[in-house]
């Protein structure tokens, strides 16, 4: 059975990796931190100098996985379904790359993040059939509820890019937040008093994976996925990750959680530190897997479809 390469464009980061249709596994796999979502707060259109950052990710992209010689699968999230100028915005990206991408929404997007998660989870040993889960990108966050194999999941214009361009200091983040988070609340409390709250957090994405690295001493270039996997992260934890990001110049900083996140990981920090608050956890799963993988997966599983 052939492999596929599944590409992520999300609203900060630009993710691919190859997928064994046979044997189930990961290969190569690419990241990078492009901002699609740059200064979008504002203009409410992808800017040229994203896109130029874009193209040059996918160009690398290309060449590394010999994307004319095996098939691809291209998704784009929250950015491209919020700009103005997303379709001529991936035309250009085609023109240039040759890679057409599909602009998911967020139904579709919870259900890549699941399967994937579901998946780790499931090679980690862990339980996958009660989780309350958090997808928090560049550009928005997905709420995802899943018990008794049923998905319920919600996304909302919260994005670390969006918050951190709005926001100079933590505090100004809580307070923004703050007021952002409002109908999440809603959200979470009529699911829990239906369904009860799930048994597990699961924290996705860039930021609670950047958190766990930076609690275990790693560089953004030291990154390794097996020891993310899997890491039990605590509220308390976010709290002693901000105070010590916090510490270092931006210099410094950017070693540990990559070039382009030095300040947008602050905003990210006390944004996951906030849902926790809100959903009523102490302890979250952190999983590095999320859209791009479930792509993956649901490919080979010919389930490209929620």
């Amino acid at each position: 059975m052939p492999g596929i390469v599944a590409i992520d464009l999300g609203s900060n980061t630009c993710r691919a990796i190859a997928y064994d249709c046979g044997t189930k596994t990961f290969g190569q796999e690419f990241e990078r931190i492009v901002k699609t979502a740059d200064r979008m707060h504002e203009t409410g259109r992808i800017d040229d100098a994203a896109v130029e950052r874009v193209i040059d990710a996918l160009k690398e992209t290309a060449t590394l996985f010999r994307l004319g010689t095996v098939p691809y699968h291209a998704v784009t999230t929250a950015a491209m379904r919020m700009a103005e100028n997303s379709t001529e915005t991936l035309a250009r990206i085609e023109k240039e790359t040759g890679i057409r991408f599909d602009i998911i929404d967020a139904d579709k997007e919870a259900f890549y993040t699941l399967t994937a998660v579901r998946a780790r989870l499931g090679t980690l040993g862990l339980d996958a059939e009660s989780l309350c889960m958090i997808d928090i990108g560049g550009g928005s966050t997905e709420v995802i509820f899943y018990q008794n194999g049923e998905r319920v999941s919600e996304s909302f214009p919260i994005g670390i890019v969006t918050v951190a361009q709005q926001c100079e200091r933590p505090e100004d983040v809580r307070i923004l937040v703050d007021r952002l988070l409002q109908p999440v609340r809603l959200f979470a409390a009529s699911y829990y008093a239906s369904g009860g709250r799930p048994a597990a957090f699961v924290t996705t994405a860039g930021t609670p994976t950047t958190i766990a690295a930076f609690l275990q001493g790693m560089t953004y270039n030291r990154y390794d996925s097996k020891r993310i996997n899997g890491f039990a992260l605590t509220k308390t934890d976010c709290a002693h990750a901000l105070r010590d990001l916090l510490k270092l110049d931006e210099k410094m900083r950017s070693i540990y959680v990559g070039v382009g996140r030095e300040t947008l990981i602050v905003a990210g920090v006390v944004i996951v530190e906030m849902f926790y608050e809100l959903l009523g956890y102490d302890t979250s799963i952190v999983i590095d897997d999320g859209v791009r993988e479930g792509v993956a997966i649901a490919y080979c599983e010919d389930r490209l479809q929620p």
